[in-house]
């Protein structure tokens, strides 16, 4: 494969861009620990003091600043100036209702119809699936189905970001793996705006995570959970043919796997035990690892290695001949069913016989 210019055109710029983010975040960071919106403890939570939250704030100021300079100044990353507008106006939606639910705590109906609203703004402004590639199959048109099925996606996307930041530096950590992953697949094959936009959430990420793992002096809360699903399943969706070079929609799938496998795992799991799937609870597997007696900070790390697997398939995906790839995009499933048993084992064990606890 040879890299695209972009792999290594104004690198030391775009470096540079990404530590001033970084450097950004964290100091919207410190200032949210200082003014603090306090999570206090509670049953279905794993901390046992009162910490800060709403720390993703200043993953969206940095991740908003850079979109404002690159509105701005960047001619070679933008997309058409309505999907480039959609997206700020959808991020930034997204980002005022999921801060104001940390402030007020809405009841799950609420948030969803607002993830609705913010995915419809998205959608509204083009950003919508058009056709979907199936090796041995063809392209696949998917009409005026394609607006609902992005909109489904999205608000999954978002949400299931959102249940899986229930321990230090996991969500952030694989958005941040993810986002790695998904710029340097974007470099390699030109898709601009895309390589821009996911250092762009890098940044913020980065500038994040050092207070929150492996001791949290401060969680995403679900400003941040909330935006980076938001926006991975936005990049998801631009990355497929907005750009000169349309990548795979199943990147952001497979650099998300793990996450992708504990939610649809667990609301299964629930509907059909009969269980209230809006309903807060401790059952994700991740969660059942670390109430098992699995160090959360090793069981995190592990989150990590499976977005790294994921981003190692897209790659091997891309470059693979086209009869190779329906098996290649299933290899992740080996380490996350070897997961899986793990955590029954260990569940069994600690006598955890009531997941939904």
């Amino acid at each position: 494969m040879t890299p695209h210019p972009i792999a290594y055109l104004a690198l030391p710029r775009h470096l540079a861009l990404l530590a001033g983010l970084a450097l950004f975040s964290g100091i919207i960071v410190r200032i949210m620990i200082s003014i603090g919106v306090p999570d206090h403890p509670d049953p279905r939570k794993a901390h046992s003091k009162t910490t800060p939250k709403s720390g993703g704030v200043g993953i969206v100021a940095a991740f908003l600043l850079g979109f404002v300079l690159l509105y701005l100044y960047g001619r070679v990353s933008r997309i058409a100036e309505p999907y480039f507008l959609g997206v700020i106006a959808a991020a930034c939606l997204i980002a005022i209702v999921a801060f104001l639910d940390d402030l007020y705590d809405f009841p799950f109906i609420v948030k969803l119809a607002a993830q609705l609203l913010a995915a419809a703004a998205a959608v509204g402004a083009g950003l919508t699936a058009r056709r979907f590639a199936i090796p041995y199959v063809g392209t696949i048109d998917l009409g005026i189905a394609g607006p609902a099925l992005t909109m489904g996606w999205i608000v999954f996307v978002t949400n299931a970001m959102n249940f899986i930041d229930g321990m230090n530096g996991l969500a952030a950590g694989t958005a941040l793996v993810a986002c790695l992953f998904l710029s340097f697949i974007a470099a390699l094959h030109g898709s601009f705006f895309v390589y821009t936009a996911s250092l762009l959430l890098a940044g913020g990420l980065i500038g994040f995570l050092p207070f929150n793992y492996p001791q949290a002096r401060i969680f995403m809360g679900d400003v941040g959970s909330q935006f980076c699903g938001f926006m991975l399943a936005l990049l998801g969706i631009a990355a497929t043919h907005y750009e000169t070079t349309p990548l795979s929609f199943l990147i952001v799938p497979l650099l998300l796997c793990g996450v992708l496998f504990d939610v649809s795992f667990t609301l299964l799991r629930r509907l059909l035990n009969g269980e209230n799937i809006a309903r807060p609870h401790r059952s994700h597997l991740y969660q059942i690892a670390a109430r098992a007696g699995m160090d959360p900070r090793l069981v995190a790390a592990l989150y990590w290695g499976f977005a790294l697997i994921g981003g190692l398939t897209s790659l091997a995906f891309i470059a693979a001949p086209s009869p190779a790839k329906p098996f290649i995009i299933f290899a992740p499933l080996i380490p996350l069913l070897a997961w899986l048993v793990i955590v029954l084992v260990r569940a069994r064990r600690a006598r955890l016989t009531d997941w939904s606890s």
